[in-house]
């Protein structure tokens, strides 16, 4: 049965970095099971090992730290108001297919929104997760030895909003983030997102 924590308080990038890695030589030891970290980050800029930077803009002007990272993807920003969910699988055993890997955690988020009463979908072309044109969860992996890690960003509470007017999310000019609380028109306790999302993966990754 997939090992799904949702841990308290406040967690820095390193720390979540080094608690996937640490996850990942267990997997690959044979000591631990599939496990999902759920998450919330204290606030860091992330963007995957590119050449291209311009999605951070000018960094020098950001209000909080810059971490470069080994996910595939342009620039994006983690803190409070947001759950990161951290999926470290063993792939070898679920078909070696990171397309389906990230085709599955967009299905887990669209139906968490469900619970919500939104509609979200994906775009084509495009990973995430999205109400009409604005962006609601972001997705970037990683593989090692087929074991994966890094995963999803989604937006709860408008809180999580302000820090992105600084970058160009994902590189994608002109795209507008939004919230589960902007979308349902209510407030949505991190708690309460948390076993929906908590639900919806066991329901995709445990069959």
């Amino acid at each position: 049965m997939l090992d799904i924590q949702h841990l308290p308080g406040f967690i820095t990038y390193e720390e979540g970095l080094l608690l996937q890695e640490k996850t990942v030589a267990e997997i690959l030891a044979g000591e631990k099971s599939d496990t999902v970290f759920l998450l919330e980050h204290q606030p860091v800029y992330t963007i995957g090992r590119l050449r291209d930077r311009s999605s951070l803009r000018d960094p020098s002007f950001l209000p909080f730290p810059v971490h470069e990272t080994n996910r595939g993807g342009q620039a994006t920003y983690h803190g409070p108001g947001q759950i990161v969910g951290y999926p470290i699988l063993d792939l070898n055993h679920r078909g070696k297919d990171l397309h389906e890997h990230l085709r599955k955690l967009e299905e887990a988020l669209i139906r968490a929104c469900e619970t919500f009463g939104i509609a979200a979908t994906r775009r084509d072309g495009l990973t995430g997760v999205w109400v009409e044109n604005r962006k609601l969860a972001s997705i970037g992996v990683g593989v090692r030895k087929w074991i994966s890690m890094h995963g999803f960003a989604i937006n709860i509470t408008q809180e999580s909003l302000p820090p992105f007017f600084a970058i160009t999310p994902c590189g994608l000019d002109g795209v507008s983030m939004t919230s589960l609380e902007t979308e349902a028109g209510r407030p949505i306790p991190i708690p309460e997102a948390a076993a929906a999302i908590t639900k919806e993966l066991r329901c995709l990754f445990d069959a």
